[in-house]
């Protein structure tokens, strides 16, 4: 049985499988601004998780590529839109040099380092390597 809470947020969001591209933009919005936020309560946090597999299956259905980002690519769009900043990643890559290596490429992410990533920013450490 939902708690209230995430009845509430379900009802507010009104997810459900997409079937166009303004229900894509609009459930995508909601997600963005979860992905924001730096906590999460319980219930944030499963609509979160919902409206992610929402989205995935809408881009599978409708053909996108599978990305060949780089885990460069993928750090530095997470900080794009989740509004951090490079000294956020201080504390997990240790020096300056090293954050801007791993945001240049030049230097790869290691598995202890994908899994603080993963920790910051809710992914899968897998995500970042």
């Amino acid at each position: 049985m939902p708690t209230a809470a995430y009845q509430d947020l379900l009802t507010e969001t009104l997810p459900a499988r997409i079937s166009d591209d303004a229900e894509y933009d609009r459930l995508y919005a909601r997600f963005l601004e979860l992905f924001r936020q730096h906590h999460r309560a319980n219930a944030e946090q499963r609509l979160y998780s919902l409206l992610s597999v929402f989205i995935e299956d809408y881009d599978r259905r409708n053909g996108l590529p599978p990305t060949n980002d780089t885990p460069a690519d993928r750090l530095n769009y997470l900080l794009e839109i989740s509004q951090k900043t490079r000294a956020d990643l201080l504390p997990i890559f240790g020096q300056r040099s090293h954050v801007n290596e791993a945001l240049n490429g030049r230097r790869p992410i290691s598995a202890e380092q994908a899994r603080k990533l993963g920790k910051m920013f809710h992914l899968n450490p897998g995500y970042f390597i």
